[in-house]
């Protein structure tokens, strides 16, 4: 049943006074939290709550400290139907970005301290820090606040007056545990607003300004393929030798399986991350990729040493070869006539085996791929390479490095392969003849950014610090 509306009642001078005169402050000591969960379960009509996760504990105080009102912001609800459509936001950016919202779940007005407008002007009051609070303790903002009403207890007008916008109401479900539901057929009104201006539009936005994008990295990523679709993933990989006398838990197949989610879900490929994406999998996707259960039918997740030692032993010649026939069972044959372009890239953090990369652009065709040793460089790995490419009639672009005598005659001589290759101020006297004999392109090249097939002879120039390139000879030498 609806509640009737109190009728206004203006603050008398000494109430407007006590009024001005509110502060609210944060409430850090491990006491004076103790005694807040003490008031919460006797005033408020739900009892204290042992928030999980990021939280803030505010009170608002009188001049002489005294405690009037109490409010608990803690996590948001995980799914809001209403809530997600209003801020117009992907279940994956959800996945990610909810931590910048927050929940106000517990808002008591003292009983011996009830003055007109006080809800309101303790609200205001916590919403002016709420977002720098929450940046100074956990590194970010927050942007959107939420909050449930029950209609046979309140009206919400405390947060009608202060610009929250109610949404509707909930389907009458409530929480018990991390991931298990009851439903309590009490359905809440949801209110919301937006704690910064323009919060709706940085939540839905492709990328997160670089002041929030530690959220999502923190957040990690989630895998959200079917069942069916990691069953059908793992039967790509079964054909991967296993490199272990004894398999206990974790097949080849299924952990490299899991490593091509982490490329499908665009997650970090470290082992750390590979491990944590694991983790966030359900039970039912483990099952799918063929992890095996324990004892008491829990299916594990593969830790960071697991993928480490996958790492060193996996067979990668016989990676590569299934993965060029998964590529061609699901995109076919690579154009023939497209840029072929080798391309090294070396780990983020720290030395390491770096990898030689050849793609066909622009259809960004997987051709094949080498390691490089950290005792050696790309040059030798490039030509080994070359031999297991067919390149006949083919061009190939290649960075400075390896612009060599011997790798242009090979291209040329064995592999029948044209080349593209830069020319940088470490080979002046080269640069000055290309300067003298090769016309000015009207557009630069670059292996690792180029999208389309070259002209024949191509060079670049910027200032003087520009990178000229041997296009393809005139005559095979």
């Amino acid at each position: 049943m609806e509640q009737k509306k109190l009728p206004y009642k203006k603050p008398s001078d000494v109430d407007q006074a006590v009024l001005e005169r509110v502060r609210v402050v944060l409430v850090t000591e491990p006491e004076e939290r103790r005694r807040f969960q003490r008031v919460l379960r006797k005033e408020h009509y739900l009892g204290g709550l042992k928030a999980v996760g990021e939280q803030m504990y505010y009170a608002a105080v009188d001049a002489e400290g005294n405690w009037l009102a109490l409010l608990l912001f803690s996590a948001a609800a995980r799914h809001l139907k209403h809530r997600d459509r209003w801020i117009a936001w992907t279940r994956a950016q959800r996945d990610r970005r909810l931590s910048l919202v927050v929940n106000n779940s517990r808002f008591l007005i003292l009983p011996q301290t009830r003055l007109p407008n006080l809800g309101s002007r303790v609200l205001r009051l916590t919403f002016e820090r709420l977002s720098a609070d929450w940046q100074a303790r956990y590194g970010h903002p927050v942007l959107v606040a939420e909050t449930f009403v029950d209609p046979e207890q309140f009206n919400g007008t405390v947060y009608t007056a202060q610009g929250w916008r109610e949404l509707g109401l909930t389907d009458g479900w409530g929480r018990c545990r991390r991931d298990y539901y009851l439903q309590h057929d009490k359905p809440k009104r949801l209110f919301v607003r937006e704690v910064v201006k323009n919060a709706r539009r940085s939540l839905q936005a492709e990328h997160l300004k670089p002041a929030l994008a530690g959220v999502e990295k923190k957040a990690g990523a989630r895998c959200y393929h079917k069942c069916g679709e990691l069953r059908a993933l793992t039967e790509r990989f079964k054909a991967l030798p296993e490199y272990r006398g004894r398999v206990e838990s974790y097949p080849v197949w299924s952990l490299v399986t899991l490593m091509l989610l982490a490329i499908l879900c665009d997650a970090p490929r470290g082992q750390k991350d590979l491990a944590k994406l694991a983790r966030r999998l359900t039970q039912h996707q483990r099952r799918a990729l063929g992890l095996r259960p324990q004892a008491d039918r829990f299916f594990p997740a593969p830790s960071q040493s697991t993928f480490s030692r996958l790492l060193s032993g996996l067979d990668a010649r016989r990676l590569n070869e299934v993965l060029l026939e998964i590529q061609a069972q699901v995109r076919g044959q690579p154009p023939p006539d497209e840029l072929i372009t080798v391309d090294g890239k070396e780990p983020r953090h720290g030395p390491g085996e770096a990898i030689l990369t050849a793609v066909s652009v622009p259809s960004q065709f997987y051709l094949g791929s080498a390691l490089v040793d950290t005792k050696t460089n790309e040059i030798p790995v490039a030509r080994e390479l070359f031999g297991e490419l067919d390149l006949t009639g083919r061009t190939v672009a290649l960075d400075a490095i390896h612009t060599q005598d011997q790798t242009a005659r090979e291209l040329v001589m064995e592999h029948g392969a044209h080349y593209q290759m830069t020319v940088k101020n470490n080979q002046p006297t080269l640069r000055q003849n290309i300067e003298k004999l090769v016309p000015v392109p009207p557009t630069g090249f670059s292996p690792s950014a180029s999208g389309g097939h070259p002209s024949s002879h191509h060079r670049e120039e910027q200032g003087g610090g520009g990178e000229p390139h041997i296009g393809e000879p005139p005559h095979r030498r």
